[in-house]
């Protein structure tokens, strides 16, 4: 089992920053990958940026250029570094981690961009 405790999301104004921090509960040395999804009200929950373990690095087209993901396997936390948010970010995000037999997601963080 693995636990996952994100935090930092919050409210903020157009073209500000937020980074998010998903904390587990063991080593994330060895994961599949781990990533950050997230689902406004009305849509389907949408991956955002994934990491595997061998560090390769994905994004959903529309964060390409302004956020970052990375982890800090000392710290078995993976984040999420939001630069430039637009109203469109507005969603509550959800930190996931594969560990080769099972998904786990965290409880999800608000992150809310105004205009």
């Amino acid at each position: 089992q693995v636990q996952l405790v994100e935090s930092g999301g919050g409210l903020v104004q157009a073209g500000g920053s937020l980074r998010l921090s998903c904390a587990a509960s063991r080593s994330i040395f060895s994961f599949n990958f781990m990533g950050w999804y997230r689902q406004a009200p009305g849509n389907e929950r949408e991956k955002v940026a994934t990491i595997t373990s061998g560090g390769s690095i994905n994004y959903v087209d529309s964060v390409k250029g302004r956020f970052t993901i990375s982890r800090d396997n000392a710290k078995n936390t993976v984040y999420l570094q939001m630069n430039n948010l637009k109203p469109e970010d507005t969603a509550v995000y959800y930190c996931a981690i594969d560990d080769w037999y099972k998904l786990y997601w965290g409880q999800g963080t608000q992150v809310t961009v105004s205009s």
